[in-house]
């Protein structure tokens, strides 16, 4: 590694980006700083000298944001940062994917990429830049690494896109979109939006796709001002033709028969036991030459041809669709007699069972990030127990494919959702995947939206969403529709798009090859529109709309606005009266910095008395106007009667009657309700004048 700094830069959205490289960490393979404005990230690379034994790319990605980076110290007892937080495990796939399918299939030592964001502006995410930083730091180490990749975030406000937006233009922008590719291919993306066209989509991604070649020549000059480095030799696979043959003459055609069961089960079933035999027939007892090994790569590319081959010559797949059909759906709502909504979506051998609890204020997620602190009121949850795919596994947290999943179901369903405003309720929705095979994370998307639905919160519109798929090889392309599991596993494509029929709400694409044509992508959302389409008929087959009430054991909700400087009265010294008014009532009350009151009670009644309570508390009197009062004191000279919560007036003893009164007892006692009128309001002096005299005289 250099002992002087070299870098590169260029202006990208009113901030400096640059790439540097030979001041940190230069024991790495390969390490850049990367630098957005006053946010920076430094990616580090590294590979083992050893090779692994592992028939897979052990590619490990880590990505870590130091609290310092924004000025703060970690909450907590330990004060330090602990595990990964869900955004940077996100962060951590966001980077992987993009760069694992260009590795060279030769090489098979373990690699480590590593993004620690040092500084963070408030403004410039460092998610995406480290994917541009990942790919320089191999690209100046010695790893054999054969492409230039960069990463971009794309938004789009009042109709223009902006590439690496602001977290403020962010809040204001209809699409987050981020893009990874080469200078010839996209790679990977993904992203929300707000029921964007499909055109419009894909004209994002050449609005990123231009930014990212000029990201790849910035990259490039920095590689071409340090030297290019030797790259590792890369030991080409030895295949032995006399046994590839043999595998072939023994099991092509049973292999052929065996993909062609339709159910999961039976076809995995079949495959294995060809596999079996032609390895009982091939591999010796004492295999001291590593045979057997050999024989089990060659029996799985079998299978991965044989599969591509029937697509594509015969246009049938595995389970005999056709390249554009989706799978049989079953749905079933209000499932769980006691969740607030719940849903039980099947498509094919893929089920997810969604249930939907809605919660008060207090039950939000608090979001402590390098920008600052925030609140979620929507989540998705999705799990996958080891059962969903027939198979014995530990039931541990949540892993990084299980919050990667979740979040792409959450954020394809956050658009749809009602604000907090309208609809004051946290919602938790939790994914429990009962079967997969193929996508169950867009299953979770359409049981998340009908298990929404049937606990009545008024969606705009219901959202579903199909897993695209891609066989090619040379000029022969098929796209497949709702793909399996096999066809997710030895096919060249994950494309999954989410939307209402107005327009598309998230999408993720991750490729096994080098990328894709804007052709390929353009036909893959025209065959997932009308997938979409399709699935949100039979959908609404069963719920057309949300329910007009919700569960009766969901909380009763309302709110009101209040004015910010009666917060404090609202609240009281140490919190008295809002306590007293909780009392009373037995509703929750929780107010927020703006001054809008939340109330949430388990009866409507108890939730409308401390409406009320809180309306009174707010009103301001009126002169002229007649309220029916309580009498708190009386004095010599008249009576203290509150007519509005801890709002009292003066009763002066000669507005007690139409005649002279000698003593206010002897007209009212404390305690005793009485109609009067408000004849003065002084609010300086916090005065409020009071007749009963006037109401008796009207009543004459």
């Amino acid at each position: 590694m250099l002992n002087n700094p070299v870098s590169v830069s260029m202006e990208l959205n009113g901030a400096l980006f640059s790439i540097e490289t030979g001041r940190f960490a230069k024991q790495a393979d390969g390490s850049v700083i990367v630098r957005h404005g006053d946010t920076m990230a430094l990616v580090t690379a590294v590979a083992s000298k050893k090779e692994s034994d592992k028939d897979f790319l052990p590619l490990f990605v880590e990505y870590r944001e130091r609290t310092y980076a924004a000025g703060k110290i970690p909450g907590g007892f330990f004060k330090r940062e602990s595990r990964p937080a869900d955004r940077e495990v996100l962060s951590c796939r966001l980077i992987d994917r993009p760069l694992r399918p260009l590795f060279p299939k030769e090489f098979h030592s373990e690699i480590q990429i590593a993004s620690h964001t040092f500084s963070a502006d408030g403004q410039y995410s460092a998610d995406t830049i480290s994917i541009t930083g990942a790919s320089a730091a191999m690209g100046l180490s010695d790893i054999p690494f054969p492409e230039i990749v960069s990463g971009v975030r794309v938004g789009r406000v009042d109709g223009q896109l902006i590439c690496n937006p602001t977290f403020d233009q962010l809040d204001e922008s209809d699409v987050d979109l981020v893009v990874a590719g080469t200078d010839e291919m996209v790679v990977m993306i993904e992203g929300s939006c707000d029921e964007i066209s499909e055109d419009e989509l894909l004209d994002a991604v050449d609005f990123a796709h231009e930014w990212i070649r000029k990201i790849n020549a910035l990259q490039r000059e920095l590689i071409e001002k340090v030297g290019a480095p030797t790259k590792r030799e890369l030991k080409p696979a030895e295949v032995d033709e006399a046994l590839a043959a043999k595998v072939k003459e023994l099991a092509a055609e049973k292999m052929d028969q065996a993909v062609r069961h339709r159910g999961k089960m039976e076809r995995e079933n079949a495959v294995s036991a060809v596999k079996e035999e032609v390895k009982a027939a091939l591999v010796p007892e004492d295999d001291t030459e590593g045979i057997g090994a050999q024989v089990s790569k060659l029996l799985y590319q079998l299978e991965k041809d044989t599969m591509r081959q029937m697509v594509l010559e015969e246009k049938v797949r595995a389970d005999g669709r056709g390249l554009k059909e989706v799978r049989p759906i079953e749905i079933e709502v209000g499932v769980l007699p006691r969740a607030h909504g719940s849903a039980l979506f099947t498509r094919g051998e893929t089920q997810s069972l969604c249930a939907a609890t809605l919660g008060t204020q207090k039950d939000e997620q608090k979001i402590d990030a390098l920008e600052g602190e925030s609140y979620k009121s929507f989540m998705l949850h999705y799990n996958f127990p080891p059962f969903s795919v027939g198979e014995v596994g530990f039931f541990r947290g949540a892993g990084r494919r299980e919050i990667g999943h979740g979040m792409l179901a959450e954020r394809a369903l956050e658009p749809m959702v009602p604000a907090s405003e309208d609809f004051p309720y946290t919602i938790r929705l939790v994914s429990d995947i009962l079967e997969s095979n193929g996508s169950s994370s867009m299953a979770s998307v359409c049981a998340g939206s009908l298990a929404m639905m049937d606990a009545g919160v008024p969606m705009h519109a219901p959202v579903a969403g199909v897993a695209m798929g891609l066989i090619k090889e040379g000029e022969k392309v098929a796209i497949l529709t709702d793909i399996l599991g096999l066809e997710d596993h030895l096919g060249d494509m994950d494309f999954k798009v989410t939307g209402t029929r107005q327009g598309i709400t998230a999408f993720q694409l991750d490729t096994k090859i080098a990328g894709l044509s804007r052709e390929i992508m353009t036909q893959a959302v025209s065959d997932a529109r009308e997938a979409r389409l399709h699935i949100l008929d039979k959908m609404d087959e069963v719920l057309p709309a949300p329910r007009k009430e919700l569960s009766q054991y969901a909380p009763k909700m309302s709110t009101i606005q209040i004015p910010v400087s009666k917060i404090g009265a609202l609240i009281g010294p140490g919190g008295k009266i809002i306590k007293k008014l909780q009392e009373d009532t037995g509703a929750t009350i929780e107010v927020n910095d703006e001054g809008l009151v939340f109330v949430s009670a388990m009866d409507q009644a108890s939730g409308q008395a401390a409406i009320d309570m809180i309306a009174g508390m707010m009103a301001e009197p009126e002169v002229g106007k007649r309220y029916k009062g309580l009498v708190k004191r009386i004095t010599d000279f008249g009576a203290f009667v509150e007519i509005l919560p801890n709002k009292e007036g003066l009763l002066h003893i000669s507005e007690l009657d139409n005649k002279r009164v000698r003593s206010v007892s002897d007209v009212l006692q404390e305690g005793e309700e009485v109609e009067v009128e408000v004849l003065e309001v002084d609010p300086r002096a916090g005065r409020i004048r009071l007749s009963r005299k006037a109401v008796l005289n009207a009543q004459k």
